[in-house]
């Protein structure tokens, strides 16, 4: 009778390998610049969190701060996705439509509130956001893989306000939608004062209705 043959020895996983790698990585990343600040995070730092070789990071990124925008995407990857987590598809594709535009906007302002004061995404969103007024490449690529996605929700939402007779005719929503976020960013970016979902449901109040007295109800 022929002998039994040994098994093979199992081929390793390259693909599953890196993909272990890359986690690793982007763990490191957010965890260091949480820790010690954008300054004091360095390539090697990363490898050294991440347990692989500094080699393997510069094969994949050309820089820190490339390391840290994809580590940062996949975060808000995530953190979308558990948001979207029993959501229908037309919930889960922009903000939410119930009819109600203002207490739409408010739950979404103070669902922003809550991501920009979570531990997880202050120290890597400030992070980039420094970096990208200097690293004008960086800045660029913030805008376009996560900025403006996220900014084209509000204006898919007010556009569709508008088309429902909720918001005047002429009303640029891009312009709308500035009313709203920035100056929630800038209370966050300067820490001027606390930011908090009372200050958001204030500025609904304010970008719908404006901040000049209200006309007399006719008649009254």
């Amino acid at each position: 009778m022929p002998e039994p043959q040994a098994a093979s020895p199992r081929t390793p996983d390259a693909t599953r390998r890196s993909e272990r790698s890359r986690r690793a990585i982007y763990d490191a990343a957010l965890a260091l610049v949480t820790e010690v600040g954008y300054a004091r995070t360095t390539v090697e730092g990363i490898a050294s969190r991440a347990g692989v070789g500094k080699q393997t990071i510069y094969r994949w990124w050309p820089s820190k701060s490339a390391v840290l925008l994809d580590a940062y995407l996949d975060l808000a990857g995530q953190a979308a996705a558990e948001a979207q987590d029993g959501q229908d598809g037309a919930e889960a594709a922009g903000l939410p439509d119930t009819g109600d535009l203002a207490a739409d906007l408010r739950a979404v302002l103070r669902a922003t509130v809550d991501e920009l004061n979570d531990p997880r995404f202050e120290a890597p969103t400030r992070a980039l956001t420094a970096e990208g007024v200097v690293d004008g490449e960086l800045g660029a690529r913030f805008v376009e893989r996560l900025l403006e996605p996220q900014l084209q929700l509000y204006v898919d939402r007010l556009t569709a306000a508008r088309e429902a007779g909720q918001v005047r005719d002429g009303v640029d929503p891009r312009v709308a939608v500035e009313l709203l976020v920035g100056p929630l960013t800038h209370r966050w970016l300067l820490r001027t004062r606390p930011l908090t979902h009372a200050y958001a449901d204030e500025l609904v109040e304010y970008a719908l209705h404006g901040i000049a007295p209200r006309q007399a109800v006719e008649g009254a």
